[in-house]
């Protein structure tokens, strides 16, 4: 496995770490493949415990890289279909892996960054932490993590989210719910830690049957959701507006819808 994704484990805790900080520790095809892999390895491991994700720098992850947004434009339906099985396949796992999740969120968590971030059990986030589903913003449709977010905080809320496209802080993700508790960034490797500890102390019998338990009370619904935002990924990259949007995020300037 390669440098994207640092993991390490000490008494049961394991640790997945974000490593590309010079790219505020955004998303690539290849750091995707390498987390899925992350997180089956450790749902299999009999020492892990519990997991800790976490991103290297001043960000936790800014969502989809930009490389990767450009050659969505150059890309076959074909492969345009395996990136979006890659991204469900990406939050199903980490929603449904059966030991406990924690999320220690040092800075920014942007589209797929929020998605990752607020998926996890327990999202821990320092204060200057910034929120936000912004794909609407560049034409494109926030369809794989709506479903989680929908469940996560009901329709309203989430319709305030998904259709502004808006950033919001760790306060205002702890009022909706999103985030577990604020704290301070000199704070937030012990309070991590801390709650390891606790869990810890549970039953691994009992905290796996647990999770099985809530991943199975949700999984039809999250079927049929899944389903069709797939299809609403796909029928959204092959519009004029999710080709505009990308163009002008890339060349830093206001898009011109259609």
């Amino acid at each position: 496995m390669s440098q994207t994704v640092l993991i390490s484990e000490t008494a049961g805790i394991r640790t997945l770490t974000l490593n590309r900080p010079e790219r505020r520790n955004a998303l690539t095809p290849e750091m995707q493949a390498e987390l899925i892999a992350a997180f089956n390895d450790a749902g299999d491991s009999a020492s892990t415990r519990v997991v800790v994700l976490t991103g290297i720098g001043d960000a936790f992850c800014a969502g989809l890289d930009l490389t990767a947004l450009q050659a969505m434009q150059h890309k076959s339906a074909l492969e345009l279909s395996d990136d979006a099985h890659r991204i469900a396949r990406l939050f199903r796992t980490l929603y449904e892996l059966p030991v406990p999740t924690i999320a220690a969120v040092n800075g920014h968590a942007i589209a797929g960054g929020t998605g990752i971030a607020t998926l996890c059990d327990f999202t821990l986030a320092i204060p200057s932490a910034k929120f936000g589903y912004t794909e609407v913003k560049i034409g494109f449709v926030p369809a794989l993590v709506s479903a989680y977010l929908t469940l996560q905080i009901g329709e309203k809320r989430a319709r305030n989210l998904l259709l502004t496209g808006r950033l919001f802080d760790a306060q205002e993700a702890h009022t909706l719910g999103l985030v577990t508790e604020v704290v301070e960034p000199e704070a937030l490797a012990n309070k991590v830690d801390a709650l390891a500890q606790t869990l810890l102390r549970n039953s691994p019998v009992s905290l796996r049957a647990t999770k099985e338990l809530l991943a199975n009370q949700n999984r039809h619904w999250l079927d049929a959701a899944i389903k069709h935002s797939m299809q609403a990924n796909a029928e959204a990259r092959d519009t004029p507006d999710f080709r505009e949007g990308i163009a002008a995020f890339l060349e830093k300037r206001k898009p011109a819808w259609s």
